[in-house]
């Protein structure tokens, strides 16, 4: 059958009635807007989960039949809502290159060759993983290893592990996350910035002429154990085609015993003493008396993936364009699972695919146009680092200084109406005390991060369009859910996380409620119409780490 008579007979299932859910008056919104977010039908996200979460759709692995199905669904719902497409040469489709490395362990060798005395074989999983991220076969390394601390150029907290030294061909030895601090305004203290991030170590030395990076991982810094790094590294690792900061020959991580083996080999001391000299004032970077060699083989694979984007003309065009965002890929098929190998991700993320199709239909088919144009993109391999996203943040339809927010959805669990939300980065962005309003409006308290340490700001689709600097973030439900106390939403994420995420277990099920996700698209269609209507471009606040990238934009 024709992909996209396969989505239209879908499609032609939704049930023609469904309870709907009413929206609160809301200061500055239209009448016929706010018609058109009443007219929101949680039976129709129900259809699209249920359809995207098929086996059918082989779990949407990237670069996959299954991918291409959803990819066409999810078109064909924008075309069927009357939405005009807006990807490549007039298409929905935004095509995304990647190709996928696979370290091979058998053939991959890594050793510190001191400039006097024996060498220091490292044995691979054990001691050391890595990635070659240049896209070859092979690679060589033959370099000098500079301990550059916390490997951060922070210039708004007056921080720069790499004053007086050159990177350039050498190799990177950083301290995961950043310098310990309970200062808000230094590194935000116990919330981790993206300068924390391993992905930013990577990109900061990349763009310095390195060669390499090794990671030093501790347990209590990193949050998670080495166990966790392992096994993100055994399994392919996508990249974008053209990315220019993915050139490192070792993107690697290494044991903290190991590490404190270097350093006793460069005569440095105890390396938990120089951990801690190093988040302080006055550390300096230095080159170790000690190379690193290392020969990498990998197994590459070289495919495209595609984003689904389209655009709901505005009133008025050419700025303060909204975006709304949600990532329809997943894990795809496990080929060595006993079993079920499919890993449908139904919650991961159907759901948010349901909620961006949903409000797409609503926003197209109300009978007042939004102020400006408003665009709907569905992205690809967010499971494998946000690289769908990427790609479409490097390239934008429309300018991204022109774009003045992006609302994000991913994972929302279809277990009730939810009477809190969580809303992390809104609160850096000079529309936040609409948001907070909006939310009094929907009785949603504001909830939070449970977790500032781990980063989570830096991890979802909305954070690839901030690093360009446009004001993002994404809309999770929090853990408050109408007829429950908090503590019964709590357990239903911790049980969800705990047997259902990233497993193939996330099935669509047909008692899920999806009333709460279509009072989340509510308030996200509210929030982006207002958004839509400010006179002027929604800014970040001043200092916040991403607004020299919103200058740079505009």
């Amino acid at each position: 059958m024709n992909l996209r008579l396969i989505a239209l007979a879908t499609v032609l299932t939704i049930p023609a009635a469904a309870q709907q859910l009413t929206v609160p008056a809301v200061s500055g919104l239209p009448p016929a807007a706010h018609q058109a977010a009443e007219s929101i039908n949680p039976e129709h996200m129900r259809a699209h989960v249920h359809f995207l979460a098929l086996d059918l759709l082989e779990g949407r692995g990237p670069g996959t039949r299954g991918d291409q199905l959803a990819a066409e669904y999810i078109a064909t719902q924008f075309a069927l809502n009357g939405l005009t497409p807006a990807g490549d040469g007039g298409s929905w489709f935004q095509k995304v290159p990647l190709y996928a490395v696979h370290t091979l362990e058998d053939k991959t060798t890594f050793s510190f060759a001191p400039s006097s005395g024996a060498p220091i074989s490292l044995a691979y999983n054990t001691d050391i993983v890595s990635k070659n991220q240049t896209g070859q076969p092979s690679a060589d390394i033959d370099a000098p290893i500079v301990f550059v601390g916390y490997g951060i150029h922070a210039p708004e907290y007056n921080w720069d592990d790499y004053a007086g030294i050159d990177l350039k061909g050498k190799i990177a030895l950083v301290i995961v996350n950043e310098p310990p601090s309970d200062d808000e305004k230094f590194f935000k203290g116990k919330t981790l910035t993206y300068y924390g991030r391993w992905t930013y170590k990577y990109e900061e030395a990349a763009r310095r002429g390195a060669v390499g990076v090794l990671i030093i991982h501790r347990t209590d810094l990193a949050s998670y154990g080495w166990q966790v790094v392992r096994d993100s590294q055994i399994i392919e690792k996508s990249y974008l085609q053209g990315d220019p900061l993915a050139t490192l020959r070792a993107a690697a991580w290494i044991q903290h015993d190991v590490a404190q083996k270097l350093f006793d080999a460069a005569g440095m001391g105890k390396m938990d003493e120089l951990i801690d000299k190093a988040g302080k004032p006055g550390f300096h970077a230095v080159e170790l008396p000690i190379r690193l060699k290392g020969h990498i083989e990998s197994r590459v694979r070289r495919y495209n993936s595609t984003n689904v984007v389209a655009k709901v003309p505005g009133a008025a065009s050419g700025s303060n364009a909204v975006f709304y965002t949600a990532h329809y890929d997943h894990l795809g098929i496990d080929p060595n699972a006993k079993g079920d190998g499919i890993y449908n991700g139904a919650a991961d993320n159907g759901t948010g695919c349901g909620i961006l199709i949903e409000m797409a239909r609503a926003v197209a088919q109300s009978k007042q146009r939004p102020p400006h144009d408003m665009y709907f993109a569905a992205v690809t391999a967010e499971e494998q680092g946000l690289l769908g996203s990427q790609y479409l943040g490097m390239h934008p339809p429309v300018p991204a200084g022109q774009i003045t927010l992006d609302l994000n959805y991913d994972m929302l669990l279809p277990i009730g109406i939810p009477r809190s939300v969580t809303l992390g980065g809104a609160e850096r962005i000079n529309f936040w005390p609409t948001v907070q309003s909006v939310a009094k409006d929907f009785d949603l308290k504001l909830q939070p991060d449970p977790t500032p340490g781990a980063g989570h700001y830096y991890r979802s689709d909305h954070f690839s369009l901030a690093r360009v600097g446009i004001p993002s973030f994404s809309v999770d439900q929090g853990e408050l859910f109408e007829g429950h106390d908090e503590s019964w939403g709590r357990a239903q994420a911790e049980d969800y996380v705990a047997h259902h995420y990233h497993q193939p277990s996330d099935e669509y099920d047909p008692k899920w409620d999806f009333r709460g996700n279509a009072k989340l698209a509510q308030f996200g269609f509210v929030l982006g119409w207002l958004a839509s209507e400010q006179p002027m471009p929604i800014e970040w606040q001043p200092g916040d780490e991403f607004e020299a990238a919103r200058k740079k934009s505009q």
